[in-house]
């Protein structure tokens, strides 16, 4: 289907994606105009062997719908009973929207609860889209920041390097340091989990971690970071708040699953930072880990600019539809089944993605 969220450019489904489903026996369709905004045209995808039609062509006749951001179940009118849609949901955050997609019968698959294993991690959306999220924060602070990146020796003098704070060592982070140290930056990096210190470091980065706190790894179910004790909290308050008045540019990367996004600097920390300064917020969709960002605004703050976008990866969409058609793909292919000519879920996978079916929620983690 065609997107339907504001601003969504991504598509779920690219001719590369669509000629593997058809190699598997499925047949393929995608609403006209759909991948546009991927920079994708109907005739590429007609090349690659899928059907072109209206959004109710589309529809009526599917037994899977993939989509980068679910639709609303009014969307999906004419659906067949039951039909999957494979998407991501924000399922924590979009109770009304699971709750309605029960009602209407429809068994709803939300890619962002891939179970973070080892066969499930070509399937992974959130990993794939949270890089380019990383790489896209660094250029977008680069940009903004009015200095140059690398140090530069010149018959003038010398241009000293940027120094670039990483907080939030996930897929995004790492992806940031990795950047940043491509640009030339001096890249620090911190992160609630000690486990990531040999991380940071083997990008080249120098890591600051709370040392005399003892008894707190910080990692949570799936090797997401879990919430910290108060003791933690206020040391690593302290020992980010001296780090942070020398940095030039800081990317904050930190959520926690179905919680609003951790705040990790305050306005006093910004405050103490030099003027021209930079700060990309990467969760500023979930709440923000920066006091006073906006989403898709440039705030200034104390002299400072806080940035952040509410879909980072959107940014990049043509790459992001690309890496993200190929988790739904590594998805269904790895169940199909050659005598259904469809695909056949397992209780680890199936049951970690699956939000409803037969007019009820059945996802465990949203009964908790």
């Amino acid at each position: 289907m065609k997107e339907r969220a504001p601003g969504e450019s991504r598509v779920a489904l690219t001719p590369e994606t669509a000629k593997k489903f058809a190699a598997l026996g499925a047949t393929v369709a995608i609403e006209q105009g759909a991948g546009l905004g991927a920079s994708i045209t109907d005739d590429a995808y007609r090349e690659a062997g899928a059907e072109v039609g209206t959004s109710a062509d589309v529809i009526s006749g599917a037994d899977i719908v993939l989509g980068v951001q679910a639709p609303d179940p009014t969307q999906l009118t004419g659906a067949k009973p039951g039909v999957w849609v494979a998407a991501t949901f924000d399922p924590f955050r979009n109770g009304e929207l699971v709750a309605a997609y029960a009602a209407a019968g429809l068994e709803a698959l939300s890619m962002e609860f891939m179970p973070r294993i080892t066969r499930a991690q070509s399937m992974d959306v959130l990993s794939s889209q949270s890089n380019l999220a990383g790489y896209k924060a660094v250029l977008t602070a680069a940009n903004t920041y009015g200095r140059a990146f690398p140090m530069m020796m010149t018959a003038a003098g010398t241009v000293q390097a940027a120094k670039v704070f990483v907080m939030g060592v996930g897929v995004a982070g790492l992806q940031a340091i990795a950047t940043a140290k491509r640009l030339g930056a001096q890249v620090s990096a911190t992160d609630v989990r000690s486990a990531t210190k040999e991380q940071i470091q083997s990008l080249g980065a120098k890591p600051i971690f709370v040392e005399n706190v003892a008894g707190i790894e910080g990692e949570g179910s799936g090797g997401y970071a879990t919430e910290m004790s108060e003791e933690y909290q206020k040391a690593q308050a302290e020992l980010v708040s001296a780090h942070i008045a020398k940095q030039d540019i800081v990317i904050t990367t930190a959520l926690i699953p179905g919680r609003p996004a951790p705040r990790l600097i305050s306005d006093g920390q910004i405050a103490s930072m030099k003027p021209g300064s930079v700060i990309f917020d990467l969760a500023v969709a979930q709440g923000g880990n920066v006091e006073g960002s906006v989403p898709d605004q440039t705030v200034e703050k104390h002299g400072v600019k806080i940035v952040g976008y509410a879909n980072t990866a959107n940014h990049l969409a043509a790459d992001a539809s690309a890496l993200f058609a190929r988790n739904l793909y590594n998805f269904l292919s790895a169940f199909w089944d050659k005598e259904t000519g469809r695909p056949v879920l397992d209780e680890e996978i199936g049951d970690a993605v699956r939000l409803t079916k037969d007019n009820k929620v059945v996802n465990s983690r949203l009964a908790d």
